[in-house]
């Protein structure tokens, strides 16, 4: 594990977000030219941002993007000729595998702790609410200021970005996969954010009747209830309304909000979905056209 330090150690930043949402957190540099990956909690709201390397020097940072929904975001360094880090692939990793945590915690710059991937594929709550899919857990310990930072394996490669720590827990904490953190940050590279689709309502996961639910052959008694529908937008052109309740898209079973944000990908932008309700006038499948968020 001391190769993997070394190897990664010096793009590893120590991140100053300064304003009214300030704070402090960790980040890693990808490409020589600057380029980073961080937290969005550590950066959204900041007025100014500056990253200081292990060698003591420290500059001036630009948000490229940020992407609340997933927590990370990309900053740009001022300057050339940086340390980067490899990254590796998160979907090769194993339960039981040796990782190491590298970030600044509580101020302390570069430091390390090691553990092993305690699960796979984990859920975690983004700070805008959405869930973020195919989370590391891992018992390297982690402490205020490692957001943001690396998790690395045996062989120098960053596996994850360190994300999050449940509060009076023992050994509990998360990395977002680095196979989802490339994609989004390469999305934020060359738009400044992650394009998702919407339907233009508000809308919360509530149970259904059992004998309903029996009735409809649904694993699950739950589906999504709209609770307010935005004015001209894809719901309301299509004529649903407060109270409906949505069972299925495209023939895939809707049992909650996390499973139709799942589905409302940039792709499905602009493509006509066939959208199952039940109301007032029973089974009704309505042609929904989602637009793009923003």
């Amino acid at each position: 594990m001391t190769q993997a330090f070394e190897a990664v150690g010096p793009a590893v930043v120590h991140i100053l977000a300064e304003g009214p949402r300030g704070g402090t957190g960790s980040g890693v540099l990808y490409a020589p030219d600057g380029y980073l990956m961080t937290n969005s909690h550590v950066v959204s709201g900041a007025a100014h941002i500056s990253a200081k390397l292990t060698d003591g020097r420290q500059f001036s940072a630009a948000l490229i993007g940020n992407d609340s929904a997933t927590d990370l975001a990309v900053l740009r360094l001022e300057g050339d000729q940086f340390p980067y880090a490899q990254l590796g692939s998160s979907a090769n990793l194993r339960v039981g595998q040796l990782v190491v945590a590298i970030g600044n915690p509580l101020g302390f710059q570069a430091t390390v702790t090691a553990g092993i991937v305690s699960a796979l594929g984990r859920t975690l709550r983004s700070p805008a609410g959405r869930l973020i899919e195919s989370v590391i857990q891992t018992d390297a310990a982690l402490n205020p200021g490692n957001s943001g930072g690396a998790l690395v394996d045996g062989s120098g490669r960053v596996v994850g970005i360190n994300t999050a720590m449940i509060g009076q827990a023992q050994g509990l904490c998360f990395a977002i996969g680095i196979d989802t953190a490339i994609d989004v940050t390469m999305r934020l590279m060359r738009d400044g954010r992650v394009k998702r689709a919407v339907l233009g309502f508000a809308g919360q996961t509530i149970m259904l009747d059992a004998r309903l639910s029996r009735g409809l052959h649904r694993i699950n008694p739950t589906a999504v209830q709209i609770v307010e529908v935005i004015a001209g937008g894809p719901v309301d052109r299509a004529g649903l309304q407060k109270g409906d309740v949505i069972l299925a898209v495209d023939d895939q079973t809707i049992h909650s909000i996390d499973d139709l944000h799942r589905y409302l990908t940039a792709e499905v932008v602009g493509r006509s979905l066939v959208v199952t309700v039940m109301n007032k006038n029973g089974l009704q499948r309505v042609t929904v056209t989602p637009e793009a968020d923003g």
